[in-house]
Parts: C-alpha cells; sequence; structure tokens
C-alpha cells in the first residue's frame, strides 16, 4: 500500500480521535439516567422525545470536544505531561488535521445541537423552558474554552462542567419525558456532581504547568496543586457523607447504596491523593483514570437501582 493510499484513512482515524469518541458513552449513561428516572417517577417512556434528545447531547459533546482542542491548542502546545485523559487529543498539536477543521466540526455540531433543540422544544415538549434548559447547557459547552467567557480559565469551569455534564444531562432526560422537573432528579445527581467535580481536579493536576504558561487559570493553576488535592479530598468525601441527608429528602435508599456500592474505590482515590500521587507524573494518567471510572460507575449503578426498582415495581 503506498503512503498516498493510507492517507484518507488515517485522516479517519486522526478524526475519530479528535472527536474522543469513547466520552460519548459518558452522555448516553447520564441521559438514559434521566429517562430512567422518569419512568420511575411514572412517566410513560417518550421514545421520541428521548432520541432527539440524545441527538442534541451527542452533537454538543462533539461540539465541545471540537472547540477545546481549537480554542486550548496553545495551552495543549505547551503541556510535556499529557495523559491519556488530559491534555487534548493531540491531534492539533501533532499536526495530523488543520485546527481550522476543529472550530469547523464544532460549529457544524453546534448547528446540529441547534437543530434537534428546536424539534424538542417546538414539536416534542413544546415551550420556552424546554428552549432555556438545552440553551443553558449548549451555552456551558460552548464557553467552557471559548472567549469571550472561557470559563475555564474563570475559577468557574470546574463548577460549569459538574452543572452541565452530571447535572443538566440528566434533568435533560427527565424533562424532555415528564415536562416538568422534579426533586427526586436533583437529589439524585448531587454525587454525580460531587464526582465530576473531583475528576476534573485529578485530570488538570498533569496540564498544570502548560496552562499556566498558556494563561489558562484552571483552579489547580489558580489555588495550586496542594490546595486542589485538599480540594478534591473534600469533593470526593462530600459525596458520601451527603448520602444519609439525600435519603431524609426523598432519595430510595436503594439508590444511596448503590452510590455507597464504589466508596471502596473512593477510598483508594483518597489514599492515592494523600500520599502524594498528585505530583507524581508516573501516577497521574492512573489518578485520571479512575476518577473516571468512579463518576461513570457510580452513574452506571444509580441506572441498574432504578431499574431494579421499575422491575420490582
Amino acid at each position: 500500500m503506498t503512503r498516498l493510499s493510507r492517507r484518507p484513512l488515517f485522516a479517519i482515524l486522526a478524526l475519530i480521535r479528535l472527536g474522543r469518541l469513547h466520552f460519548l458513552l459518558g452522555g448516553v449513561l447520564l441521559h438514559l439516567l434521566g429517562v430512567t428516572i422518569a419512568v420511575y417517577a411514572g412517566a410513560a417512556l417518550n421514545l421520541r422525545a428521548a432520541l432527539w434528545g440524545q441527538v442534541a447531547i451527542t452533537a454538543s459533546q462533539l461540539m465541545t470536544h471540537y472547540a477545546n482542542d481549537y480554542f486550548d491548542l496553545q495551552a495543549d502546545r505547551a503541556n510535556k505531561t499529557p495523559t491519556n485523559w488530559s491534555g487534548g487529543s493531540r491531534v492539533l498539536v501533532n499536526g495530523w488535521l488543520r485546527p481550522r477543521l476543529a472550530l469547523q466540526l464544532a460549529l457544524a455540531c453546534a448547528v446540529i445541537t441547534c437543530v434537534a433543540i428546536l424539534v424538542l422544544s417546538v414539536f416534542i415538549r413544546p415551550g420556552f423552558d424546554t428552549f432555556l434548559l438545552l440553551f443553558v447547557a449548549v451555552g456551558l459547552c460552548w464557553f467552557y474554552s471559548a472567549p469571550p467567557l472561557r470559563l475555564h480559565s474563570s475559577g468557574l469551569g470546574e463548577l460549569s462542567v459538574a452543572v452541565a455534564v452530571p447535572l443538566l444531562t440528566p434533568l435533560t432526560g427527565y424533562y424532555l419525558q415528564t415536562g416538568a422537573i422534579s426533586l427526586l432528579p436533583l437529589l439524585t445527581v448531587i454525587p454525580l456532581c460531587c464526582l465530576q467535580f473531583a475528576m476534573l481536579l485529578a485530570i488538570e493536576f498533569p496540564d498544570a504547568e502548560g496552562d499556566r504558561q498558556a494563561n489558562k487559570r484552571t483552579l489547580v493553576v489558580r489555588i495550586g496543586a496542594p490546595a486542589a488535592a485538599r480540594l478534591y479530598a473534600a469533593i470526593l468525601l462530600l459525596a458520601y457523607i451527603l448520602l444519609p441527608l439525600l435519603v431524609y429528602l426523598g432519595q430510595p435508599l436503594s439508590i444511596a447504596l448503590a452510590v455507597g456500592m464504589l466508596s471502596p474505590l473512593a477510598a483508594l482515590l483518597l489514599w492515592w491523593m494523600d500520599r502524594g500521587d498528585w505530583h507524581t507524573p508516573s501516577r497521574w494518567n492512573r489518578l485520571g483514570f479512575y476518577s473516571i471510572v468512579l463518576l461513570m460507575a457510580t452513574a452506571a449503578a444509580m441506572l441498574g437501582a432504578f431499574l431494579l426498582l421499575i422491575g420490582t415495581g
């Protein structure tokens, strides 16, 4: 096979890597969690709402991935210690694709997202509330890295992601099924918001030096790595300390128990953080990976618990 004949395949593989397609599974899982909570609460499954909601969520995720690589290119180039989970896809840094293509793909995905939002808010769940919920979520995703807000450098980036991903994604699934927002999905996602916030801190440690050089002021850059490590531990503990209160407020006990099942992994992460893995480059990849696993496994455990409640109800 000639070099020329390999180029189209290489470009396709680079596009796949740029989109970080494996992260899309998280959007599917969190959206499905919201839909399942709605069915548990008594809503009849609206398949059209679920499908169009997933189109909006997946397209907005891809938009975010492409936009982040484009707008963070300077920081990614300065990053000499990327991991599998941080430092961008490295596609633009390595020169495999033109940076402008990433922006064009981000804008194309934004258009698809807007079309899905219009379909949902006009035809499937008509109303301004539907439009506002989805528009806010997409806005947080776009302006995480895009100017003029660049939320990741404002001190609010981690919080904005904790709102956009583990809160608004399940809430979108729930709302599109029920047409309302209730206490149950809000109680359910609180531990996930804590775990998402902690996970973001974990993947910012390897990027800190490059981010600092590029003036990308994440929390790890702003408060320093030692303070960020303490914040990671506090937020991770909060996810479990709040469980009794959440049950008292109305969360089913089985959901809290599903969250608690993953506490051994959380304890391991706390131990790693306490012994200083946050400043040991050889351990950054593992710390980021298992922080992601804890978040996704907890969401999956919650989903399974709700499905069990539906099946036995």
